[in-house]
């Protein structure tokens, strides 16, 4: 492994560039109401511009997961951030909903390069025997930022001058320091080299369908709450809670991404076996408490259903996550974790784009209704099925040289996802 750069600067430095990098993803939630008073587009809009962001991670995660394999650790992470300060531009300067819809894309291009690069790139970072610590370091830097990004444009938008403004240029100026940072950070590949670029599609090796299906359908449902949250909590806390306060807003949406970075540290305590049925069934528990929020018109209730489910998605997400790693061939994991983010950042995208589109014929707490009824739905399903099939390796085909179970890791005892610390062809996939 090569270490190029200043070796002082270690994984908890790589962390916080990753931080600054996810919390440039979710800086225009609270600001979304704010877009409508002045370019007036419907709810629906709201959630489209929102949903482009997710076509361009799907977009990356196609064509370049595994770029910085490639090309290297460092040139991927000072692109992924020179990305992000381009859509904080196109924010900053908007006069329409071309510009704003060119920032989402930016953005969605930023967060699939920078994620799966700067988890390999902190795990890789951290001395032996820090590798536990480095891992929940990347995990409390991605799922921290993306909540850390509305909590401050939340409070510089309600108590700072110039709302629409400030939050981004706050993080360009974030930006070009952790773009600094960057420049001295060690190269963790070996051997850069010329990329090449090829479409990939989903692929999944044979025999891993009975653990992959269940796994990538709770990611989506998990997804779908965080899409929720950041696309269209803002609305339903001004118009159904009467709640005007941006920076409550910013701290509503941070309030899932926290329990979900608690969710995520969880599961290494529980196992692949508990927590993806028990994260399932704590993400229920999550949508019936914003449901009852919605009926209701309790921002309490609104509250504890972020933090509810926002455990339930981390659980969720991770134990699937290490679920499908321990079963993918090593030579078709990075290829295999691609396809489950894709699952995943679809349950980010279309779910709530029919929010919007139910908000025209049904209003918003119709459409939050109708959506919290069809996830609930979708979790529970799922949850009672890994309950009555644990997910396991016995039986699991085209793993090369697993004759039988014991030849396979045991997905009870996983814990950091194997492959995406960073290995030729895994590194990116771990998004």
């Amino acid at each position: 492994m090569a270490v190029r750069g200043h070796r002082r600067l270690g994984f908890p430095v790589a962390a916080g560039v990753f931080a600054v990098g996810m919390a440039g993803t979710t800086l225009p939630t609270p600001l979304y109401g704010l877009y409508r008073e002045q370019l007036g587009f419907s709810e629906l809009m709201v959630t489209v511009v929102f949903a482009v962001y997710a076509l361009g991670v799907i977009a990356v995660l196609l064509l370049a997961g595994d770029l910085s394999d490639q090309v290297g650790r460092r040139p991927v992470l000072l692109l992924a951030l020179g990305l992000s300060a381009a859509s904080a531009l196109c924010f900053l300067f908007e006069g329409g909903l071309p510009l704003l819809f060119t920032g989402r894309l930016l953005s969605g291009f930023a967060a699939g390069l920078l994620s799966g690069t700067a988890t390999a790139c902190v795990l890789e970072l951290a001395p032996p025997g820090r590798e536990a610590r480095a891992g929940l370091a990347a995990t409390a830097a991605n799922m921290g930022g993306l909540g850390c990004g509305p909590l401050l444009s939340g409070i510089l938008a309600q108590y700072a001058p110039w709302p629409l403004a400030l939050p981004f240029v706050t993080h360009l100026a974030l930006v070009a320091v952790a773009s600094v940072l960057t420049w001295f950070l060690p190269e963790t590949v070996a051997s850069p080299h010329r990329p090449r670029l090829r479409p990939r599609g989903l692929s999944l090796p044979p025999g891993i369908r009975g653990v992959f299906v269940p796994s990538a359908l709770a990611a989506f449902a998990g997804f779908a709450l965080l899409g929720l949250f950041t696309a269209v909590a803002p609305s339903f806390v001004a118009q159904t809670l009467s709640v005007h306060n941006l920076a409550v807003t910013g701290a509503v949406v941070f309030s899932v991404f926290l329990a979900s970075t608690a969710g995520q540290a969880l599961m290494g305590r529980l196992g692949v076996r508990a927590a993806l049925p028990g994260g399932c069934l704590v993400l229920v528990a999550g949508l019936l408490l914003v449901a009852g929020s919605l009926a209701a018109r309790s921002l309490p209730l609104l509250v504890a259903g972020a933090l509810c489910g926002g455990l339930g998605q981390g659980l969720a997400f991770r134990a699937g996550m290490s679920a499908v790693s321990a079963v993918a061939p090593p030579e078709h994991r990075g290829a295999t974790l691609s396809s489950f983010f894709v699952v995943a950042y679809t349950g980010i995208s279309l779910p709530v784009v029919g929010v919007g589109a139910l908000t025209l014929w049904l209003g918003l707490t119709g459409a939050g209704l109708t959506f919290s009824a069809c996830v609930m739905v979708l979790a529970a399903c799922v949850g009672l099925y890994v309950l009555r099939h644990p997910p396991g390796v016995a039986g699991v085909s085209g793993v090369p040289g697993a004759s039988d179970a014991s030849d396979v890791p045991d997905v009870r005892d996983v814990g950091d996802v194997p492959g995406v610390s960073g290995g030729e062809g895994t590194g990116d996939a771990g998004r």
